[in-house]
């Protein structure tokens, strides 16, 4: 099977597009430094989903699941779409960089309204750290595809990627306390807080040894940690992504509830703005997409 090669028009076309989502990123109203906080004279509710990792029919049933088209006061939080999925014939790489170009898409479809938080395979891109899963170096598979689909203006592109990335909040805060983030961090690890959430990042943050690297990271789900994080960002419940789970989402605690959406069993949740942060209210009315479980090795990398 071949691929057909992007034009240059294209590539000008997608970098125009993570560019223009950066700007929206970071312009949205609410955001403080890395936090997006809605109230209910922004939102009525909103669509929390997890990984993807690549898994495209999962990602067009959340678009259809949020219907944000026909609720124009529905927000929608996406996050890690690179690494896995599909491939390019012939070992031409990921092809997940197509659904982070789709991410950037909604973005300006739906500007202030859909939230794309950083995690730690982005995060992975974004500073060159290497993620290896199985025998394959998840980030070479990703820019090979990139280059495998753009040709020579692959680095232009990526370029606009990384812009994109840049751009992405570390978590959405809802007024009613709900802290949504990729993970927490490990209790050991550089703290990190509400303020220090609420400040623009500085390079130090996004090193191996910096606050972020752990808050991506973590998977120390215990309650006593998962109590000392939400003090630390005044926070009631925490939504998390980052954990593989079976069943399409994991209730470690009575504080946390992590959402997986990138396989056969994938969850997303709706949570309204001004309902009362009720946890185990909220882990009633977690949803399955109940996407089928694609022929074509659309999954996640299982181990996040």
């Amino acid at each position: 099977m071949g691929i057909m090669a992007a034009t240059p028009q294209t590539a000008s076309a997608t970098i125009d597009d993570c560019r223009r989502a950066a700007r929206i990123l970071r312009e949205t109203p609410g955001r403080l430094g890395s936090v997006v906080h809605l109230d209910s004279e922004r939102a009525d509710d909103v669509v929390i989903s997890a990984d993807l990792h690549g898994h495209r029919i999962n990602f067009t049933r959340i678009l259809r699941t949020a219907e944000l088209r026909l609720r124009p006061r529905r927000h929608l939080i996406l996050q890690e779409v690179c690494h896995g999925g599909p491939e390019y014939p012939g070992d031409g790489g990921c092809m997940s960089h197509l659904l982070l170009e789709d991410v950037a898409r909604r973005v300006i479809e739906f500007p202030g309204r859909v939230h794309f938080i950083l995690g730690n395979h982005e995060f992975a891109e974004l500073t060159d750290f290497p993620i290896r899963k199985g025998h394959q170096m998840l980030n070479l598979m990703f820019r090979r595809g990139t280059e495998t689909f753009y040709g020579p203006a692959a680095s232009s592109v990526r370029s606009a990627y990384l812009d994109f990335l840049r751009a992405c909040p570390l978590a959405v805060r809802l007024a009613n306390g709900v802290l949504i983030s990729h993970s927490l961090p490990e209790p050991l690890s550089a703290p990190i807080d509400r303020k220090r959430l609420e400040q623009p990042l500085e390079e130090l943050d996004l090193t191996p040894a910096g606050p972020v690297f752990s808050m991506l990271w973590g998977r120390d789900y215990r309650p006593g940690t998962a109590e000392a994080f939400a003090r630390a960002v005044d926070a009631r419940v925490l939504i998390h992504g980052h954990e593989p789970c079976d069943a399409g989402f994991l209730v470690p605690n009575a504080m946390q509830i992590i959402l997986d959406s990138s396989h056969h069993a994938a969850c997303c949740l709706t949570v309204r703005v001004d309902e009362v942060a009720n946890h185990r209210a909220m882990v009633e009315r977690i949803q399955h997409l109940d996407a089928p479980e694609p022929s074509n090795g659309s999954g996640r990398p299982r181990g996040g």
